[in-house]
């Protein structure tokens, strides 16, 4: 028969309060009613308009009750609720076969029942992978830590069950990036077998740039891109010393020649990171005599479409049919030369509005933001929603709300929607930034792009914007005279 809530064709049964067929996924669909707003089990209605039980019939003796909680009106007086169903699960589940939840458990068994929806819940629980990671972590009598968690195996699914004990508060949170490449260092420093390599290793990743990115980080965390700076460096410092063994050398005995030689070879791969290799061991005496210049950066290189940028930017602005995110995200890209990894990191805390006006805060000064795209990012707050089992829409600071509770989305899968749209970030960003450094000054751009001034500046140049006289040229105007005269009576 065709459902009645849904329209699609298949097997059927006849709903007692509506007297329509009904398929199987409706009679376990959760939704929020379209009359009075409560998350519930759908039981009349349509797909786009679903009613909970209370709005199909508000009879209370028309329903049966759950026979556990006594609260769910539901048709079945034999079958308990979803809520109900979801309470025996879990308590299973975290049991450990002890037949008692351990106290650390305790909060994750919280969040669990008491997510809006209990059938998605259900779903994740019923995942072998996720069943029997939780089974083993109840059985461990051990305090939960984040070092438990380290002794498990690696995958996605630990990943993710780690975000969910961090945002319940069950675990401390902790930079899994940094910690990630930390192991990995430490792994590729492991595999070398003589001695002198590993201390040089070591001081080079750890010493130096661990503890540079430390320091620079300070509390926040590290960015996907921080992290691959410190591999691509530990890398490449690692194929050149492979490089030098094949050929019976090490780096106190390697001289000029052989470095030339390497870098006139086809398979000569990091060169601007081993450069930077070679003149810190230069500089601490591991080696001797050998120069490697680092190579300056010349300006943005590829084509500027400046015209597809325009074409582009109002498809995002008047296109109804895009996701509110990726226009934002979009808008964001192609009119402020925002990195993906700042976008994706944006909160609510970073948009303002006063006197009719929204601001957004991208640098160290706000920047007021045209229609409609004020609009779009007020949408977007009330709108935003996290992909996760667990969590509120209205608990989430992100504009852009990950997959992991409390976790914004990642700037890799900002790429990919982006792409979708046939954005690409990095050749948008470069002739976007292009385009503004030769319109604003690079001090006023620095300030609201929140990017470093010595960046700015560096644009300024390539895009041969002439600046150096701006300052001469706003006292020269009339009005500045005015402004400044009418200041000094005031």
């Amino acid at each position: 028969m065709t459902c009645g809530i849904c329209g699609r064709s298949g097997p059927c049964e006849i709903s007692r309060a509506t007297g329509q067929p009904w398929c199987d996924l409706c009679q376990s669909r959760w939704a929020a009613c379209s009359r009075c707003g409560t998350v519930a089990s759908v039981r009349g209605g349509t797909r786009t308009q679903p009613l909970c039980a209370h709005c199909v019939n508000p009879d209370p003796s028309f329903w049966d009750r759950c026979p556990i909680c006594r609260d769910t009106w539901q048709l079945s007086p034999h079958r308990p609720c979803h809520r109900c169903t979801l309470t025996q699960r879990t308590d299973d589940v975290l049991a450990g076969g002890a037949g008692l939840v351990k106290a650390d458990l305790a909060a994750l068994r919280q969040a669990l029942i008491a997510v809006p929806r209990p059938v998605t819940a259900m779903a994740w629980l019923s995942r072998p992978a996720v069943a029997h990671l939780l089974t083993e972590i109840a059985a461990d009598r051990r305090v939960l830590t984040h070092d438990l968690l380290d002794d498990l195996p690696a995958g996605k699914t630990l990943d993710h069950l780690r975000a969910v004990l961090v945002a319940g508060g069950t675990l401390p949170a902790r930079d899994e990036r940094l910690v990630t490449l930390q192991r990995w260092i430490t792994a590729t420093i492991a595999t070398r077998t003589d001695p002198a390599e590993r201390q040089l290793l070591h001081r080079y990743a750890v010493w130096h740039h661990l503890r540079r990115l430390r320091r620079r980080l300070g509390t926040a965390h590290a960015s996907r891109l921080q992290a691959l700076n410190v591999r691509c460096h530990t890398t490449a410092a690692v194929n050149f010393l492979n490089w030098l063994a094949n050929r019976n050398l090490a780096l106190a005995s390697c001289t000029q020649l052989d470095l030339d030689q390497w870098a006139a070879g086809d398979n000569a791969s990091y060169r601007d990171e081993t450069s930077h290799f070679i003149r810190r061991a230069t500089a601490h005496r591991h080696a001797t005599g050998l120069t490697f210049a680092a190579r300056r950066w010349d300006g943005p290189a590829g084509p500027h479409d400046t015209e597809g940028r325009w074409t582009t930017a109002r498809r995002l602005l008047h296109d109804d049919t895009i996701a509110t995110p990726d226009r934002v995200a979009g808008l964001l890209l192609l009119l402020y030369a925002q990195r993906l990894s700042t976008i994706s990191a944006l909160t609510v805390d970073h948009v303002s509005t006063a006197n009719g006006k929204v601001a957004l805060r991208l640098g160290s000064a706000p920047t007021i933001l045209p229609e409609p795209l004020d609009a779009l990012v007020l949408n977007l707050i009330a709108d935003r929603r996290p992909y996760t089992v667990i969590g509120h829409p209205d608990q989430t600071p992100w504009l852009f709300p990950g997959q992991r509770p409390a976790q914004h989305i990642s700037a890799d899968r900002l790429s990919q929607r982006l792409a979708t749209l046939g954005i690409h970030p990095a050749r948008a960003r470069s002739t976007a930034l292009f385009a503004l450094a030769t319109e604003i000054p690079a001090a006023i751009l620095a300030r609201l792009l929140g990017i470093h001034i010595k960046v700015a500046v560096a644009w300024q140049q390539a895009a041969s914007g002439d600046w150096t006289t701006y300052a001469a040229d706003v006292s020269r105007r009339p009005d500045s005279h005015e402004t400044r005269h009418d200041r000094t009576n005031r």
